[in-house]
């Protein structure tokens, strides 16, 4: 069978310098520092938009060139930034997991209580109304308390993985800078 290599992505970005690319508040050196919000956002809107085993090529179009070749410190700092944020966003997920899985043995706590104790009361109720209500009450209070885990397993966690899996791609994307031509 015949391997098939995912799609390669072009994203291109321009700006007017070199620092526009950059998180102005940040002190480090270019290649260690956060990317400008508007130009980390653009690319991973871009990246989004593509199937999630996409890889990527970003250029960078700048107006005022600097001297020297931009695109070695360029790339580095693309690459820094969105491998750190594949990192972190590995990190939540498996604290989203680990809520998921407390939040599912206090759950299933709660429900066994909550069907035991309308298990007694289906006993004594006897016709009687109020325990009629109290008893339908333990149950639905009880399967509403598996509310946070279902949803932590059945859906939270799927968007996490494609961000990572983006990050991951964009940290690894093959990054060249251009100037603009007229």
């Amino acid at each position: 069978m015949k391997k098939t290599h995912p799609p390669v992505h072009q994203i291109e970005v321009r700006i007017g310098k070199l620092s526009e690319l950059f998180n102005s508040m940040d002190p480090t050196p270019f290649h260690h520092r956060d990317l400008d919000n508007d130009a980390e956002e653009f690319l991973e809107s871009w990246a989004m938009e593509f199937p999630h085993n996409s890889h990527f090529r970003i250029i960078v179009h700048i107006e005022q060139m600097p001297e020297e070749d931009p695109t070695p410190v360029v790339a580095e700092a693309i690459h820094n930034y969105f491998d750190y944020q594949a990192m972190l966003t590995k990190r939540n997920l498996s604290l989203l997991l680990l809520e998921g899985r407390t939040s599912l043995l206090i759950g299933l706590g709660f429900l066994a209580l909550c069907l035991f104790g309308a298990d007694i009361l289906s006993s004594t109720a006897n016709g009687n109304t109020f325990l009629r209500v109290a008893r339908e009450s333990l149950i639905i209070g009880g399967w509403v308390a598996m509310w946070r885990p279902m949803q932590i397993f059945l859906y939270e966690w799927w968007p996490l993985v494609r961000k990572g899996n983006i990050y991951r791609h964009l940290g690894h994307a093959s990054v060249h800078v251009l100037p603009v031509s007229t």
